[in-house]
């Protein structure tokens, strides 16, 4: 009696194994998958850490190479924009190490997504683990390098005599939209990039053109009042003008830029967590 017990005891407990690993079974894909990815949040910090431990293991300069990096590029935006060209934006060295921070931020995400995604194809399957897990392991890893940035960023400040004020404690505001908006486009581009292997090559160059028609390196005053239009387009526009608000002007950005950037980051996350989870199962078999 007692063996046929756990004969039942063991069936039952196989088949809510079943029920937790059959996506034919699964209600809600975009829940479930957010469900195991908090509880999967231990091996995700380990891959952040390793991401940072691999990326510097054999630099010489380690993780300073993170600082001086959009440092030197300040430099030479600097000289080319400031004297050959003659901007006239004030602070240039700061508003051009702002827009370049932000931008690498988000770039970096988005295209270690992919990469993530592609290497843990056969960790995928050996072991179950939650597929969003590569795509939030690169935001982290983006989202470290940011920080690491802000450092030069206010050294700049202080030598250039941008002021600190009471702004920045709303920095965290833009940085989390940010967050938001490429982890959305991350896990949409991850999703297309398991189909077809070219879409990272192809995203490098449309990031580049996106990256040369948003104001990162130059100021935003020389559009023209006949493209203004497509720049309100471009979400990257808006999330840089709020970035860089507290930063170089000492408030928050105008409520338009504001809700624009807000909407930007909302849609896009949902949408991006919506299409990626509803076919995460089949990503294993893709890649």
């Amino acid at each position: 009696m007692s063996a046929q017990i756990n004969k039942i005891n063991f069936a039952e407990r196989q088949s809510a194994k079943m029920q937790v690993y059959d996506s034919a079974l699964l209600n809600n894909p975009a829940l479930s998958e957010l469900k195991d990815l908090w509880q999967y949040r231990d091996l995700l910090m380990q891959l952040i850490a390793r991401n940072i431990k691999t990326r510097y293991k054999r630099s010489v300069l380690g993780i300073l190479w993170t600082m001086l990096n959009p440092l030197l590029m300040m430099l030479v935006l600097t000289f080319v924009f400031s004297n050959v060209f003659r901007f006239q934006q004030p602070h240039y060295a700061a508003y051009a190490l702002a827009g370049v921070a932000l931008w690498n931020f988000f770039a970096q995400t988005t295209t270690g997504a992919m990469s993530e995604l592609i290497w843990g194809g056969n960790l995928m399957n050996k072991i179950y683990l939650p597929r969003s897990i590569f795509a939030a392991s690169a935001l982290g890893t983006s989202l470290v390098n940011l920080l690491l940035t802000l450092i030069p960023l206010f050294v700049v400040m202080a030598i250039t005599g941008v002021p600190f004020r009471p702004a920045l404690l709303i920095l965290p505001l833009p940085i989390l939209l940010t967050a938001m908006f490429a982890l959305g486009v991350a896990l949409i581009l991850s999703r297309v990039a398991a189909y077809f292997a070219d879409v990272l090559e192809m995203y490098q160059i449309f990031l580049t053109a996106w990256m040369y028609l948003t104001p990162i390196i130059y100021p935003k005053e020389i559009i023209s009042p006949d493209l203004q239009w497509l720049f309100n387009l471009n979400p990257m526009y808006h999330l840089i003008e709020i970035f860089r608000a507290p930063l170089l002007i000492g408030w928050l950005a105008g409520p338009k830029t504001v809700l624009a950037s807000t909407a930007a980051a909302v849609v896009t996350l949902a949408f991006g967590w919506w299409y990626f989870s509803r076919k995460a199962d089949e990503l294993a078999y893709r890649i």
